[in-house]
């Protein structure tokens, strides 16, 4: 159980990153893991690594570290991948569909229980599991299913329109894989997925580094 305080969101980013490679390590039969073996396999310092966990109830031992299992289990229940979080996708273009197809969503607690969009072509195409189905079926499937969470997967011109459909049906979450900036009210979350903008800093810190022609 996390202790009472808001955590910044460095720090939440920081701890999907534990939690992934605690995984990692407790399916390859690990028993411990120290602060010091996550600062060399994350690259970031352990001193960091050590106040970021004093955000949750784990307590490391002496010469030993954390107990993974243990660890595994704090990091689940914090960041809410203990709960069946349900998810709709709305684009069956390349981005919908290799996230509708990610192995890993499932083991983190995700679970797509509908991929939509408004081309007739791709309705009723097979993608994974699931058949794509019409986006006017969005409200639906948000009450039937009980959907938390929607991904915008869709062209920038469509994206608030397609945003605005997920608040009104009940989406509290929205991960937003396109490039348009949307608007949402407070009390809706969203998450950007930043695939051009982290591009670009890559780009940057490549051509800082590169050497002098």
């Amino acid at each position: 159980m996390a202790k009472d305080q808001k955590v910044p969101k460095a720090v939440i980013s920081r701890l999907t990153k534990y939690f992934t490679w605690s995984q990692e390590q407790l399916e390859d039969g690990g028993e411990w893991i120290s602060s010091q073996e996550l600062a060399e396999q994350l690259s970031i310092n352990g001193a960091t690594i050590r106040r970021d966990l004093t955000h949750l109830d784990v307590q490391g031992v002496t010469n030993k570290g954390y107990n993974t299992k243990e660890l595994c289990g704090v990091l689940d229940a914090f960041l809410g991948a203990d709960r069946n979080w349900r998810v709709v996708v709305v684009g069956a273009g390349n981005m919908g569909k290799a996230l509708t197809l990610h192995g890993d969503l499932a083991r983190q607690g995700f679970r797509i229980c509908a991929i939509l969009d408004t081309d007739g072509r791709k309705i009723g195409a097979t993608i994974g599991r699931l058949a794509v189905r019409h986006l006017d079926e969005l409200p639906d499937i948000v009450a039937q299913e009980k959907v938390s969470i929607g991904v915008v997967a869709v062209p920038s011109e469509a994206a608030q329109s397609v945003a605005d459909m997920m608040i009104i049906s009940g989406i509290r979450g929205i991960f937003n894989l396109s490039l348009k900036h949307l608007i949402v009210p407070e009390w809706v979350q969203i998450s950007d997925g930043r695939l051009v903008a982290g591009m670009l800093e890559l780009a940057y810190a490549v051509k800082e580094h590169l050497p002098e022609a």
